[in-house]
C-alpha cells in the first residue's frame, strides 16, 4: 500500500454535494482519510479578474494498491464521470482532483508531475495537510507540511 494525498476542489454547483461524491468515489480506490474543508477564492492567473464563485478545498490521505500514473487516470475518471468539463486552466469546475504527493516519490512525466509542482505555495493545499500529517516531509524540499506552511505566513 502506498500512502498519497489527493487535493480537492469544487467551485459549481452543490459545492458540499460534490466533495461528498468525489470522497465516496476516493474511498473504493483504497483506504481514505478526509482532511478538513475550507472555503477561498478562486485561484485566477495575474491581471485576470473574472468574477468566478469560492471554492470548497480539502486534501484527503489516501492508501491504495494502485500505483502513482493508475491513481492518477482514476482520478481523472471521477473527474469525468462528475461531469467535469475540460476547458481553461483556470475556469470554474465541478470537481478537481490533484494528486500532491504519492509516497516519497518523485515523479515527472508529460501527464504527471508529484510532488505537485505548486503545493509548496498553495495556502489551501497546505493547511488540511498539515491538519491529517504536519511532520510528513516534502519529498524535493525537505521541509515538513508544518514548516511550509509556517513559510507562507504573512
Amino acid at each position: 500500500m502506498a500512502r498519497c494525498y489527493v487535493a480537492l476542489g469544487t467551485n459549481l454547483g452543490d459545492r458540499l454535494l460534490n466533495l461528498f461524491e468525489a470522497r465516496r468515489r476516493l474511498a473504493q480506490l483504497g483506504v481514505h482519510r478526509p482532511g478538513p474543508v475550507l472555503q477561498t477564492a478562486a485561484l485566477l492567473p495575474r491581471g485576470d479578474a473574472t468574477p468566478q464563485p469560492d471554492y470548497l478545498n480539502s486534501v484527503d490521505q489516501l492508501d491504495t494498491t494502485l500505483g502513482p500514473v493508475a491513481l492518477f487516470h482514476q482520478l481523472k475518471r471521477v473527474e469525468r464521470l462528475m461531469g467535469r468539463q475540460v476547458t481553461t486552466r483556470w475556469a470554474p469546475r465541478i470537481i478537481d482532483l490533484d494528486l500532491v504527493l504519492f509516497g516519497d516519490q518523485v515523479i515527472e512525466t508529460p501527464e504527471l508531475t508529484v510532488p505537485h509542482s505548486a503545493m509548496h505555495q498553495r495556502r489551501f493545499v497546505l493547511w488540511p495537510l498539515a491538519v491529517l500529517a504536519p511532520e510528513l516531509r516534502h519529498p524535493l524540499l525537505r521541509q515538513s507540511i508544518r514548516e511550509l506552511l509556517v513559510a507562507l505566513s504573512p
